[in-house]
């Protein structure tokens, strides 16, 4: 039996193939079920005892062997097939251009690192919501007007399932389920029921923030504002808070950031008052904090938001917001250099 296999493994050595045929051929020849492996494994039980070590190996041997070549023949084969049709007619025309990310993608990125770097994490959450974590969970009285048709998408047939129209509702997931300290910050995109123009759109995109801890002041949220606004629009940028209403924030501010294109002294872009509104922002109600399982009496905090759109309009000078939903080539091109 040994010398079998060792004839079997010379003759392996030198296996070749003119196709593929003869490639499937010398396959059935060694590896099939009644083939010359196979049949050797049969042989291999009335081996006596003290020689099943050594054949045992040279029957592995001889299988690998057979494996090796006949996969080397078969990407020969592949090799020589491919190199017989260098031209696919079927392929795109050459050169083919490197996509660019999109405008939104690469703010929403820069806002990310810049929080991250000051001790945010990311959270998620779904954009099929309920009202409860939209709404009710963020202190919106059942009169409130963000809950009008007008402004919101509700799923037919079901009166408290909706599409997100912020992303405070993933606060309220992270509250729930979250004990103090709380340091978050929610990508993600909203949908409202608005009119499409060059400023406005049935859906856009949000980051929000929180921090919930104990001894949060307005301070600490002015002093990250003012620290992102810096790495966002240049280390000259100054702030400014103008109070504001929002259901879960008390007291609640807008944040204006100086215009970058004329420097704080006025022009057509910043309406003449050197002055951008760009965010949202205040410290978290007591009311909301409760509501979602966390005591109000040791705990404070902060929460802000922005649209993504916003800040990339101010960014890149983008004067129609319609343009980072119609996937026009030559808009996208431009951001080319921005990776």
């Amino acid at each position: 039996m040994l010398d079998r296999i060792n004839a079997l493994l010379k003759e392996v050595e030198v296996l070749h193939a003119k196709n593929a045929e003869e490639l499937e051929a010398l396959r059935i020849k060694y590896l099939s079920k009644k083939g010359a492996i196979n049949e050797l494994m049969n042989e291999f039980r009335n081996v006596s005892a003290d020689q099943k070590k050594e054949i045992g190996m040279k029957m592995n041997e001889l299988k690998n062997k057979v494996q090796e070549q006949i996969k080397r023949l078969k990407e020969a084969f592949e090799a020589q097939g491919q190199s017989q049709d260098e031209v696919d007619l079927s392929r795109t025309a050459y050169p083919v251009a490197l996509g660019t990310r999109h405008p939104l993608s690469l703010v929403r990125e820069e806002i990310i690192q810049i929080f991250s770097r000051m001790g945010f994490t990311i959270a998620d959450g779904p954009e099929i919501e309920d009202d409860w974590h939209v709404f009710s969970s963020m202190n919106f009285a059942e009169d409130h007007p963000a809950r009008d048709m007008q402004d919101t998408f509700f799923i037919e047939h079901h009166p408290d399932v909706i599409l997100r129209t912020h992303t405070s509702s993933v606060q309220s997931r992270v509250m729930e389920h979250t004990q103090p300290p709380i340091r978050v910050i929610c990508p993600g995109r909203v949908y409202r029921n608005e009119a499409i123009s060059y400023r406005a759109h049935c859906f856009f995109h949000q980051v929000e923030g929180l921090y919930i801890d104990k001894n949060v002041s307005f301070t600490d949220l002015k002093q990250v504002l003012l620290q992102f606004a810096k790495e966002m629009f240049g280390a000259e940028t100054k702030i400014r808070l103008r109070p504001s209403y929002f259901p879960f924030t008390e007291p609640s501010a807008e944040m204006d950031i100086s215009c970058d294109i004329c420097g704080g002294t006025g022009c057509a872009f910043c309406k003449h008052t050197g002055w951008v509104e760009i965010l949202g922002c205040g410290m978290v109600d007591p009311a909301v904090l409760e509501a979602n399982g966390i005591d109000s009496t040791i705990y404070t905090g902060y929460a802000f938001g922005m649209g993504v759109e916003r800040i990339t309009n101010l960014k890149y000078k983008v004067s129609d917001l319609r343009l980072f939903s119609e996937n026009d080539v030559l808009f996208l091109e431009q951001f080319e250099s921005a990776h």
